[in-house]
């Protein structure tokens, strides 16, 4: 993943000083480039807050890749009409994309919760929840209680 640095936001915010100075005609903020530095400015703080925190990506192109399945699906899941059918499938895509993004196989992790959750006590405490994340899984811990 790239990162950026100060030095490069540095770099930005200088010129779009410099840019917002010079030359001010009246069209150039309903322009597309005053936009982008009106746009710029209104976002600074969260901007810099990728730079606080390097491994931000900058985009959100993994989210949408992530969600990609659901659009592609959502035609075929009539179920979802309602409420609660619209909550389910919320659920269940996102156990399925929490493994997939934990490379964890959502097969293998979905029936592992289906198998032990419920014997789990009736209002277990968050540290034994934590046990059954996706990043907590693994595949040993489920192999290792299968019937021969």
């Amino acid at each position: 993943m790239w990162q950026l640095t100060p030095l490069f936001f540095g770099k930005i915010w200088a010129c779009l000083t410099v840019l917002d100075s010079v030359d001010r005609a009246d069209e150039l903020p309903k322009s597309r480039l005053g936009k982008a530095i009106t746009y710029a400015r209104n976002q600074r703080t969260a901007l810099n807050k990728v730079i606080d925190y390097g491994s931000i990506d900058f985009s959100n192109n993994a989210s949408e890749r992530n969600m990609k399945s659901f659009v592609i699906g959502r035609k075929n899941w009539p179920f979802s009409t309602s409420p609660a059918g619209a909550k389910a499938t919320a659920i269940w895509m996102t156990l399925i994309e929490s493994a997939k993004a934990n490379h964890v196989d959502p097969r293998d992790y979905i029936t592992h919760l289906l198998e032990k959750i419920p014997q789990l006590p009736e209002f277990p405490k968050k540290e034994d929840l934590e046990a059954y994340l996706p990043w907590n899984f693994s595949r040993a811990l489920a192999t290792a209680i299968e019937l021969p």
